[in-house]
């Protein structure tokens, strides 16, 4: 109790104002650290199987795939023994290693603008001319390529560039222009390998950038067209930065996908009894160049070490690019 004043001078005691105790608190009470270990054990119950699953099909596969980079190690042989640094050596001593190296790079340069500009051209047409009603439509119909089976997709693009009698140099001769060899031709056979995978991966890329047009505020837009504003200094000035992250989002995603092509060129170069990978070399990938130096030649530590490499130069790009965008994106 506490003692107060009245108005006539008499002293009376006021009853005191209840205040939280330190053991009685909802934070500390047991029911509540009860409910609390609860929650966290269903949490973590939750977690476990996709944890579980990520570190046997990941984690584990790429600690081992380090360790037999520095070893002589096979399937069916019972002899490991360390070899250092042997492996790598061997593997920039091959012509072919570097040659795979190059394609692989000409094939990133290539598909990086190209996924980014079309893709971003798609979005802002679907935007812009499609009606409200028939936007599903058509945002389903560019997507649909991109959940079909690579493998499939690919035997028909195989079709397509068929120098006799394919789709590409009917078209071609239509148009008065000389037939190509395509996939015959060490030329044009990575271009073609180009246009299929454009073909499957654009939707996925068409459907980010229209994810990243929905959050522009169309209040900058309308206020820069009342300013006389035309369309491409609209977009150079108000759209595209705002688009920066989702465009940063898109050359990462690219440039990873891009650096680990494997199906379709695997698919459309003749598979395992047609020498993926030609005519002469010329779609041999990194990753293509890896799975033969495993599963064909069986050089498993060998492959091993091609696959460090490559990791190294994602990890590498990724960086690269994570520098610039620190430079040139804009987060709002």
């Amino acid at each position: 109790m506490t003692a107060i004043t009245a108005p006539g001078g008499t002293a009376v005691d006021a009853p005191a104002v209840p205040g939280p105790s330190p053991q009685a608190g909802p934070g500390r009470s047991p029911g509540h650290r009860l409910r609390r270990l609860k929650d966290r054990a269903v949490a973590y119950g939750l977690l476990f199987p996709a944890v579980t699953v990520f570190v046997v099909f990941f984690y584990v596969p790429a600690a081992y795939l380090v360790y037999i980079s520095f070893f002589h190690w096979g399937v069916l042989s019972s002899a490991t023994r360390f070899v250092g640094l042997q492996n790598f050596r061997r593997l920039f001593a091959q012509p072919l290693f570097w040659h795979s190296l190059a394609t692989t790079g000409y094939y990133t340069l290539v598909m990086i603008p190209a996924t980014v500009l079309l893709a971003l051209g798609i979005a802002l047409v679907l935007r812009e001319a499609v009606t409200a009603r028939r936007g599903g439509v058509w945002r389903s119909a560019v997507f649909l390529p991109h959940v079909t089976p690579v493998v499939a997709t690919s035997i028909i693009w195989v079709w397509i560039f068929n120098p006799q009698f394919g789709l590409a140099n009917f078209v071609l001769r239509t148009l008065h222009l000389p037939a190509l060899g395509w996939l015959g031709s060490t030329r044009w056979a990575l271009p073609a390998v180009m246009i299929d995978s454009l073909w499957h991966s654009l939707g996925l890329y068409v459907i980010v950038f229209l994810a990243g047009l929905a959050n522009v505020p169309r209040e900058l837009v309308e206020v820069a067209q009342l300013d006389g504003a035309r369309r491409k200094r609209i977009f150079r000035r108000v759209i595209w930065p705002l688009l920066s992250p989702t465009t940063f989002f898109v050359v990462i995603l690219a440039t990873v996908n891009s650096w680990q092509a494997f199906s379709q060129i695997y698919a459309m170069t003749g598979g395992p009894h047609g020498g993926a990978g030609g005519p002469a070399f010329s779609t041999t990938t990194d990753s293509l160049l890896v799975y033969q130096t495993a599963f064909v030649y069986d050089h498993f530590s060998l492959a091993a070490a091609m696959a460090m490499v490559l990791f190294l130069i994602i990890l590498l790009l990724t960086l690269v690019q994570k520098w610039i965008s620190n430079r040139l994106v804009f987060y709002r």
